[in-house]
């Protein structure tokens, strides 16, 4: 697609996370079974990577430096690019079966995780938020796949995701007490028809991470659907921007005026698929009408 334009030459296993960090002017994002964290300055084109010793589920920036990171089996602060992971919370479940998938820091700058249920067979996701030097804290639950975490411009509604059950659920958030009311579904998605095959015509795809703009629209990645689309407030459909690979798998705004629209998109797919979208796995980039919102700050 000729309106997404690369920005790094390497593919990922599995991007995922994106931010854009104003003060330095990069991209940071994750590949997940890859096990590292990147990061990119598009002025240079200059990528870092940084393994770390599990798969890394979700990164958000610290307002005092560095990075919050969660990990497999627990959250950890990185005070540094590349310095030491020290343990903020052991993970609040069975390491073996699940781990900590989508999230990132709230407008309050307390920092959540969903997490993703690994056989799938059922709902069993649940989603936390962290504040510092307090216990996790327990938000909502009943998912398989905790995906697509944003808020809303005003900080009054949270979304999230279960991928699994193609839905984009809702909820009223009081942001001073943190918590969640009036759970609803904003938007669901069709679903697998029975027997899809990758490459095959007649699914949409199903709902991974997400951002929200200016004027509150959801923008969701669709894995396995080639889309992007945008949601209105109300949860309507505004437009879907087409994607050069079949499975983006998350959006951020970036740049000094927050027009430009980043994706991360999975590497990890049948050879076949990736010979014939040679961008699979890479981050792309284009440019919006309106702006996205600016990434929160983990604060501690």
């Amino acid at each position: 697609m000729e309106r997404w334009q690369p920005v790094v030459d390497a593919a990922d296993q599995l991007g995922e996370s994106p931010f854009w960090h104003p003060h330095e002017r990069r991209l940071y994002w994750i590949d997940i079974p890859g096990r590292r964290l990147r990061r990119v300055d598009p002025a240079d084109g200059r990528v870092d990577s940084w393994p770390v010793p599990q798969d890394p589920g979700c990164i958000a920036p610290a307002r005092s430096g560095g990075l919050v990171v969660a990990l497999r089996d627990g959250i950890y602060r990185a005070r540094r690019w590349g310095g030491d992971l020290e343990l903020l919370q052991p993970a609040p479940y069975d390491a073996a079966t699940t781990r900590f998938n989508d999230g990132k820091a709230d407008p309050r700058g307390r920092f959540w995780a969903g997490t993703l249920f690994e056989p799938k067979h059922a709902a069993r996701a649940e989603l936390f938020s962290l504040e510092a030097g307090a216990a996790l804290a327990r938000l909502a639950g009943e998912a398989t796949t905790g995906n697509g975490l944003a808020w809303s411009p005003a900080a009054d509604t949270v979304y999230w995701a279960d991928t699994q059950a193609h839905a984009v659920r809702a909820w009223d958030w009081d942001a001073a007490g943190n918590r969640l009311a009036r759970p609803r579904l904003f938007h669901q998605f069709a679903p697998k028809p029975a027997g899809w095959q990758p490459g095959q015509p007649g699914y949409g795809g199903r709902p991974d991470g997400a951002a929200v703009d200016r004027d509150g629209n959801y923008w969701c990645a669709l894995y396995e659907g080639g889309r992007l689309v945008q949601l209105s407030p109300a949860g309507t459909l505004l437009q879907e921007l087409a994607t050069p690979m079949p499975c983006p798998t998350m959006p951020c705004f970036g740049g000094d005026d927050l027009r430009t629209l980043y994706l991360t998109s999975a590497g990890n797919r049948p050879a076949a698929e990736r010979a014939h979208y040679p961008l699979s796995g890479r981050v792309v980039a284009t440019r919006v009408a309106v702006p996205g919102l600016a990434v929160n700050f983990f604060s501690d």
